[in-house]
């Protein structure tokens, strides 16, 4: 990125680009439109709710979005899930009631206590499934479709303590071993494979590392449970259980420790990963999100070689050219914005040195949305333009939510990014 500007005039490019929901320019007509954190309305209501925030643009614009949002029916229960729906609408409502408190309090009434009941609901069932001895599904408990999303959510929230609690119960339930076909498996092992299907090259399943669907994601919402003061029996151990798991999969490389994105029946039979000399270190899987998820395990258990560790392998990852080389895109989820972002977020709590090393590769990171330093307008352009769309997990509107966090030492009061499971703990750190 040109040197001339700062990061914040990029998301700001990118909002004047989107500056009006009913641009007939934008995928109005498609169904997920309205609904969809990921790739629709609310991802770029809470750009703006962001910029107008940090008073880079007025609340008139964020107001606009959110009134898009809330313009017709909104899905709710089964149908509905952390970045679609009721949850993903309440996400964005609470960012803003942050800034402006009282202002969407009714709304955010009614579609909590519709978030809780259905938290309640998939508990109880997930709980039925453990009892049956049958393996969970991905979207039973993962960040984007599950329960870990859900309780990411509920976290956030002062009336959803019994359903948080709910939550936070079937999670530890989740780390106890599973018994199948005479071998015990972890509990979180799934009978499918990473896309949620059956998939032939998964004939016995898989357990899933990453934070977006796999065990990292349960990881990251217990431990920012407990660096919150919300902690049940068990708690503490599944954190414990969780990271053994981690630590006995991990392969110390030259360029520093890397942990497989999954694990098969075989590997887990040969006690051996497969894992490639470089893989995408991004926040969906791989170093990133996985080192950002042990930092607040460390945290919330005390562990400052964790924590140091977890700090090291993503500043060794960041420098690491095999693993920048596989970054092709400048996406949150899995490109450099989602790098940047997520080395901002774990450099505030990592010890000083380390934290130095990450601070340091923001700036290059955030350069590589650009690299052929065309400017904020050009490349807001082209990233607005660019597949899947403007939204906030692959498209421009969470490139731009990434690079207006990186633009200030802070992090963002609103927790924006408690929907990904990588919001600050809300103490100091030392």
């Amino acid at each position: 990125m040109n040197p001339a500007y700062e990061s914040h005039e990029l998301a700001v490019a990118v909002a004047d680009l989107l500056a009006h929901p009913d641009d007939s320019s934008l995928p109005i007509e498609q169904p997920w439109w309205r609904q969809s954190l990921a790739l629709g309305v609310p991802g770029i209501a809470l750009l703006h709710v962001e910029l107008a925030a940090a008073g880079l643009r007025p609340w008139q614009r964020a107001h606009h979005w959110l009134t898009a949002v809330t313009g017709g029916p909104i899905t709710a229960g089964a149908d509905s899930h952390p970045f679609h729906g009721a949850p993903a609408l309440a996400h964005v409502l609470a960012c803003a009631a942050t800034h402006q408190p009282g202002v969407y309090a009714h709304a955010l009434d009614g579609l909590d206590r519709a978030i809780s009941a259905d938290a309640r609901r998939r508990v109880a069932a997930a709980h039925a499934r453990i009892d049956a001895s049958e393996l969970p599904a991905l979207a039973e408990f993962d960040a984007i479709r599950g329960l870990a999303g859900i309780g990411a959510y509920l976290l956030r929230r002062p009336s959803a303590g019994d359903a948080l609690h709910a939550v936070l119960e079937y999670l530890v339930r989740l780390t106890a071993p599973l018994h199948r076909d005479g071998e015990v498996l972890p509990g979180w092992w799934t009978g499918s494979g990473p896309n949620g299907r059956t998939d032939a090259r998964f004939p016995d399943g898989h357990s899933n590392n990453g934070l977006a669907h796999g065990i990292a994601g349960p990881l990251a919402l217990l431990a920012l449970a407990a660096l919150r003061g919300v902690v049940i029996p068990g708690q503490l151990q599944a954190i414990a259980t969780v990271c053994s798991w981690l630590d006995r999969w991990r392969s110390d490389t030259g360029t520093g420790p890397i942990w497989p994105y999954w694990i098969t029946r075989g590997q887990l039979r040969a006690d051996r990963p497969s894992t490639p000399a470089a893989q995408r270190p991004s926040w969906c899987y791989g170093t990133a999100g996985l080192a950002h998820a042990q930092q607040l395990a460390a945290l919330a258990t005390g562990d400052p070689v964790r924590r140091a560790t977890a700090g090291d392998a993503l500043a060794r990852a960041l420098t690491d050219p095999g693993q920048l080389a596989s970054t092709t895109d400048p996406s949150l989820c899995h490109g450099y914005a989602g790098l940047a972002h997520i080395a901002h977020r774990v450099a505030a709590d990592a010890p000083p040195g380390i934290a130095a090393r990450l601070d340091a590769r923001v700036p290059d990171l955030i350069s590589m949305i650009d690299p052929t330093g065309a400017g904020p307008r050009r490349t807001a352009v082209a990233l607005v333009a660019a597949a899947p769309g403007p939204g906030m997990l692959e498209g421009a509107a969470g490139v731009a939510l990434a690079a207006i966090t990186c633009s200030t030492a802070s992090t963002p009061v609103s927790s924006w990014d408690s929907c990904l499971i990588t919001a600050r703990p809300t103490y100091p750190v030392t």
